[in-house]
């Protein structure tokens, strides 16, 4: 088995990785749902800031990796070849995961800019994103806070989305093509 952590900011171009690698038959499990799963198994409503910090609560009440622990519990759950995990933030999530799933583990770190992340998030309307600049600024802190940019400087492998939607497809279609043949997945 292989897995693949993602890490970047919002709005990075997790979610387009995601679209490729599930074409590509990958398995996909978003650490966010996680998150919203249990927000909303505790009804509370979908917003970016009661979900973040209903987050942050987590893991301060339970460590800053509890997010990790949980998904990896439905991973160890499957018989899957090939895994996708979208939504690192930070080292210590990654180190549950090389510590629990004795499979390989990489660690793909997604970058774009603050500019064209901002504007990626304005237009996918998801129900937890924010609305205005100063939103996305603090929700940007809150996850360098959680350490995010950490992980994201330990990654083995980086893609930058800064170009077309297109390039950056046909960047995800390599990188996956190369660790196919590499780990022989």
């Amino acid at each position: 088995m292989v897995i693949l952590l993602l890490v970047g900011m919002p709005g990075a171009g997790k979610e387009e990785f995601v679209k490729v690698a599930k074409g590509k038959g990958y398995h996909i499990i978003r650490m966010g749902d996680v998150v919203r799963d249990f927000v909303s198994a505790n009804g509370y409503p979908m917003k970016n800031e009661i979900v973040g910090k209903i987050a942050g609560e987590e893991r301060n009440k339970h460590g800053v990796e509890i997010w990790a622990k949980r998904t990896v519990k439905k991973i160890l759950d499957m018989n899957i070849k090939k895994i996708v995990v979208d939504g690192i933030r930070c080292p210590e999530e990654v180190q549950i995961y090389k510590e629990k799933l004795k499979d390989k583990v990489l660690v793909i770190g997604i970058f774009a800019t603050q500019s064209d992340r901002y504007k990626r998030i304005m237009l996918r309307h998801r129900p937890d994103d924010v609305s205005t600049w100063e939103e996305f600024l603090s929700r940007e802190n809150r996850e360098l806070s959680w350490g995010l940019g950490s992980a994201f400087a330990r990654s083995d492998y980086m893609l930058t989305n800064t170009e077309s939607l297109q390039k950056y497809q046909e960047k995800v279609q390599m990188l996956l093509t190369m660790l196919e043949k590499k780990y022989e997945i």
